[in-house]
């Protein structure tokens, strides 16, 4: 009667063992991953002859807040920052509205050829995008896009192959019932996909508006081919252009990194839950 208790005791005391070593294992990562990000920040707080002092002081003693606004007056820093965000937003709303449309169409309609146009929306996925840089390029430069933002958000209205598949294995989850139903009272399908539909796909809307937002905020190409105007950079190509003219001033050049990663941190924050639901739903979507 008393090896029973015994061996429970025991094997609850070697999972919590286990529990204590894995989580103890994810901290030290943690930590490891966290350092060059907390080494941006010590150093953007640092005077120049403080940057690579050993051993490395990670909290200044005297911290240079004026670091930071120096960045605004050595470059326009806020046209950077409004650029990116301009080209985000537009990118985003594009990219989750036409995700929305162009999915209901693949799996709530039926209409011949469907199976067909889904199989090569997925096979565009397959093309690396080096081979449609030159010809999307000359498309844009003979319509005179070339200097404006319009390639940077317009193209985001006409969907992506990868957002599109997973708003459709979403809408696939759906019952059709709820379309039935809605045809019986009238609706029409473009009534039934935003007020029947939409309500309901909140976890792939958001999904899609986070990856889309990450994908226009950080982009790099395409403001580099595009752009020509120093007021109209975005952060990555106004944070390249400060390296290059500031470059010897390594507290400066991280304090414009931290000015530049910072929505994305704080993105991060305020929406943790969505970024674990985005990344269980990416890995589910495709079964």
């Amino acid at each position: 009667m008393t090896a029973r208790p015994t061996l429970l005791q025991s094997r609850n005391t070697q999972t919590r063992i286990g529990h204590l070593i894995l989580h103890i294992a994810m901290i030290a990562l943690g930590l490891t991953f966290l350092m060059p990000l907390a080494w941006v920040v010590s150093t953007s707080l640092k005077l120049p002859g403080q940057v690579f002092i050993t051993p490395i002081e990670w909290i200044p003693t005297e911290p240079k807040w004026d670091n930071y606004f120096e960045v605004f007056r050595r470059l326009p820093f806020h046209l950077f920052i409004r650029n990116s965000f301009f080209v985000s937003i537009m990118g985003t709303i594009g990219m989750v509205l036409s995700s929305l449309t162009v999915a209901y169409g693949l799996s709530r309609l039926r209409w011949p050829g469907r199976d067909f146009v889904f199989t090569v929306l997925l096979a565009t996925m397959m093309l690396p995008a080096v081979v449609t840089m030159i010809p999307v390029f000359i498309i844009f430069k003979e319509i005179n896009w070339v200097g404006t933002f319009y390639p940077l958000w317009v193209p985001a209205w006409f969907g992506a192959a990868f957002y599109i598949f997973l708003m459709r294995q979403y809408m696939l989850t759906l019952p059709l019932e709820l379309d039935e139903a809605a045809k019986i009272d009238g609706a029409s399908n473009f009534r039934i996909l935003w007020q029947v539909i939409t309500p309901l796909c909140g976890p792939a809307v958001a999904t899609i508006t986070i990856f889309a937002f990450l994908q226009h905020y950080n982009a790099f190409m395409e403001p580099l081919i595009y752009i020509s105007k120093s007021e109209m950079y975005t952060l990555p190509l106004g944070l390249l252009w400060f390296k290059g003219r500031f470059g010897n001033f390594w507290h400066l050049v991280m304090a414009a990194s931290m000015i530049t990663i910072l929505p994305v941190i704080l993105l991060f924050f305020f929406a943790q839950r969505q970024f674990v639901q985005g990344a269980q739903f990416t890995g589910l979507a495709g079964r």
